[in-house]
């Protein structure tokens, strides 16, 4: 068997393990039919129960409540970069990032009416963002429309005839809407990584084979922000990502999100931490877990 199979088949097998121990519940940014219920599926299996949420807020607020032991939410796009909603929620919640979920995405444009009869697009912000420049040359008159998620809005193309929704070919064929075209992305190597949020992190693989996440906020000082990364660079953290969002407490304050090679409680990455510590306004730990691109 290719290993592919034979890694579905053990995380089934696995996933009916944790069911019989004990009922596990995910939330997941619903409706059925997104890519999110996909990236959920292939980290937990189907074996388990789920919950579908109508925002990633949501998400949130059902495992912090104690309603789902785990939330599944988009967090960047290959192409479009990161999920706004999923940043701040870090920020505003003590939930960890437990794991996280490198998924594939092919786009397909799908609708009740023929092409040239379509005004209007619904999907995700980042769906609508991956395929821009297929929407400007084929339906550049359409109007582009934000929705909570892909599935809701192919139940809205099902209902309202010269709309269309672009969502996975899944979503297609649950809600029973024709597809109209395919593989619509701009890229072809278009992938989105996905988080699992829990209320613990997760214990360390070591060896490099961990990723943490952090925030923190800087004060307004020529070099600062050079000399929180030198926490790191000074012990040998390989830096993977850095972004920056507006903190919304105050004008022109920032947020500055970072994701470093190795565990929360390593020594070094701890020590880095600690340093960090007392050059910074404020830092969160926003969880450490195995940093696998599978």
């Amino acid at each position: 068997l290719p290993e592919t199979a034979i890694r579905k088949i053990y995380r089934e097998i696995i996933s009916a393990a944790i069911a019989l121990e004990k009922p596990l519940m995910v939330a997941y940014l619903g409706p059925e039919g997104t890519y999110t219920q996909q990236a959920a599926l292939k980290n937990f299996g189907s074996s388990i129960n789920y919950a579908q949420m109508r925002s990633v807020p949501d998400v949130f607020t059902a495992v912090k409540r104690g309603d789902a032991d785990y939330g599944v939410v988009p967090i960047e796009n290959s192409t479009q970069g990161t999920v706004i909603s999923t940043l701040d929620m870090l920020v505003d919640n003590d939930l960890k990032i437990t794991a996280q979920i490198y998924l594939e995405v092919n786009l397909f444009l799908m609708s009740m009416s023929p092409l040239n009869e379509i005004r209007a697009v619904y999907s995700k912000d980042n769906a609508l963002g991956q395929c821009r420049n297929w929407l400007a040359r084929m339906l550049p008159d359409a109007d582009l429309v934000e929705c909570d998620s892909t599935a809701a809005a192919v139940i809205h193309a099902r209902d309202n005839p010269g709309t269309a929704a672009i969502a996975s070919s899944i979503a297609a064929e649950l809600y029973n809407v024709p597809i109209v075209a395919e593989n619509i992305a701009d890229k072809t190597d278009n992938v989105t990584r996905f988080l699992v949020i829990g209320k613990h992190s997760s214990p360390p693989l070591g060896d490099n084979r961990d990723r943490t996440s952090l925030v923190f906020t800087l004060n307004d000082k020529p070099g600062a922000l050079l000399r929180a990364l030198q926490c790191f660079s000074f012990r040998g953290v390989n830096l993977v990502k850095i972004e920056s969002r507006p903190s919304r407490r105050r004008a022109w304050d920032y947020f500055f999100y970072i994701d470093i090679i190795g565990h929360y409680e390593e020594r070094h990455v701890k020590d880095a931490m600690d340093e960090l510590q007392t050059l910074c306004p404020m830092i969160k730990w926003l969880g450490s877990y195995p940093n696998s691109t599978l």
